[in-house]
């Protein structure tokens, strides 16, 4: 076989085959349809870290359950502008993924996205509070409209059975729950995407490593690549790159020596789930239900008891169980952490590690968990769960971004951050959650930063793909209500009423 790419030069590379990649290659097919992208992805196929169904919690997110998207004040408020931002960004990628299923460019949408209800599930008085006030914060908007809410052990029963059978009918609990949710395999997506892209012009290069990158003569890019399997070498030169590499992106992005990534340091956070595929005890839940994180926790461990359709086959996942791992990819290296220490990031990576000891010492207080300890877990959402019934998986890296801060010297972000070089020519991706879900308006947010002068003439476009785009639909109720019932329609999901 011929290692090196087809072509020695591209106008785009994207180094990358997860949901990030795939969804701005889209993009790029839909806006300029002649340019010559090639994407190199190390692993077999794409889609298998971040964007695995089972190394991500497969939610579509969209605030509609997490807590943490819009936590109490300290006068005991919730601001809802978080949680409509998200949500309203999740809007933008149903309503892209309704065109790409509407053209014919994808696949059957079942095949990726289910209606599933999403839930909040909290126990005793003081989080009670929290979640009743958060939900008369949140009704009122359009974007929230079908949300209901419960403290009735039978009502929350009839929701979800599993989290109050067996429970002591005495103890203070509530739920909200939203009908329109959704589970999403995005590694199943990220597929799709990839192939729609192979065949319309996209070269897709698997098991390829790219090794290094450094600024061509001309502006642009030439890159290294790497056949692992046979040893050889390859280059290629791009106009334009994407670094989409999850994890990996922040050693790509310091080997570039562009000045925007200077002072970015990565700090990787692990974690594992049980899964339950015994399709009677699957068959009773229906719901992803989520709780609040405990004391010290980072976001992204929030507690959840998930519905999940993978391979069309549904199954639990309760998790997460975090931990702490070296390594920036799940396919990664021992030795990413300390390999991405520079001078201008160790100062900002040694005040997050002194600000952040409860988060440290959390972290090793779940790596001693014992499997029995880890179920007793479990059966804080689901009072009856057997441990023989449940077995453990570990899922993919997060890698949260640590950057300069003027007055503590550096701070620990859990959110995701597009970086872009200052001629256009290379953009890059750092960070986790809300991550897959929001990776359409990410990479508009990306395609605005790094090609300012064709940004203007993909407007229309964009519009037509999203006719949300460039609208505050929870300023537009009709609309919202409208595009919610289309593309429900396009993905073949329950649709709410407006009237709900």
């Amino acid at each position: 076989m011929t290692f090196i790419s087809k072509t020695p030069h591209a106008d785009v590379v994207l180094i990358g085959g997860g949901i990030m990649s795939a969804t701005l290659g889209a993009f790029l097919k839909q806006l300029e349809p002649d340019w010559t992208i090639s994407l190199f992805e190390r692993l077999d196929q794409p889609g298998l870290e971040s964007s695995d169904p089972w190394n991500n919690a497969g939610t579509g997110h969209a605030a509609l359950c997490e807590l943490n998207y819009s936590p109490a004040a300290k006068d005991g408020t919730v601001n809802p502008a978080k949680a409509l931002v998200i949500n309203e960004q999740f809007q933008l990628s149903r309503q892209f993924w309704s065109h790409l299923v509407d053209n014919n460019l994808i696949g059957t949408p079942k095949g990726f996205i289910n209606t599933v209800p999403h839930m909040s599930f909290v126990i005793g008085e003081d989080h009670t509070r929290f979640l009743k006030t958060r939900y008369e914060a949140l009704k009122p908007h359009p974007l929230f409209r079908s949300m209901e809410y419960s403290e009735d052990h039978a009502q929350i029963a009839k929701w979800a059975p599993l989290i109050v059978k067996g429970r002591d009918p005495k103890q203070r609990i509530a739920a909200t729950r939203a009908a329109e949710g959704t589970d999403v395999d995005f590694g199943a997506l990220t597929r799709e995407l990839t192939t729609y892209l192979g065949n319309n012009g996209v070269e897709i290069n698997y098991r390829h490593d790219v090794t290094g990158i450094s600024r061509a003569s001309d502006g642009g890019w030439d890159l290294t690549l790497k056949y692992p399997r046979s040893g050889e070498h390859g280059k290629i030169h791009a106009k334009f790159v994407f670094v989409g590499a999850g994890g990996g992106a922040l050693h790509l992005l310091q080997a570039s020596g562009i000045p925007e990534s200077k002072g970015y340091g990565g700090f990787p956070v692990s974690g594992q789930f049980f899964r339950c595929t015994d399709e009677a005890i699957a068959a009773q839940h229906s719901a992803k239900v989520y709780g609040q994180a405990s004391v010290g926790a980072p976001p992204m461990s929030v507690p959840h008891l998930d519905t999940r359709y993978v391979n069309g086959k549904r199954s639990l996942l309760f998790g997460p169980y975090a931990g702490f791992s070296t390594n920036f990819l799940k396919n990664g290296s021992y030795l990413d952490l300390p390999l991405s220490i520079r001078p201008g990031n160790i100062i900002p990576m040694l005040a997050v590690a002194k600000d952040n000891m409860d988060l440290t010492a959390y972290l090793v207080k779940e790596v001693v968990k014992k499997h029995g300890q880890k179920v007793e877990a479990l059966r804080e959402y689901y009072p009856e769960a057997k441990g023989g019934d449940w077995e453990l998986i570990t899922a993919g890296q997060r890698v949260q971004i640590i950057k300069k801060d003027p007055q503590k010297g550096g701070i620990l972000q859990f959110g995701t951050e597009v970086i872009a070089g200052r001629d256009g020519s290379i953009g890059a991706l750092l960070g986790a959650s809300p991550g897959a879900s929001t990776a359409v308006p990410i990479m508009i947010e990306l395609l605005q930063k790094t090609f300012p002068k064709n940004f203007k003439g993909w407007q229309s476009k964009l519009k037509d793909m999203m006719p949300g785009y460039g609208v505050k639909l929870d300023e537009s109720p009709d609309l919202a209500a409208e595009l919610e019932r289309a593309t429900a329609k396009s993905l073949q999901l329950e649709s709410v009423s407006a009237s709900h």
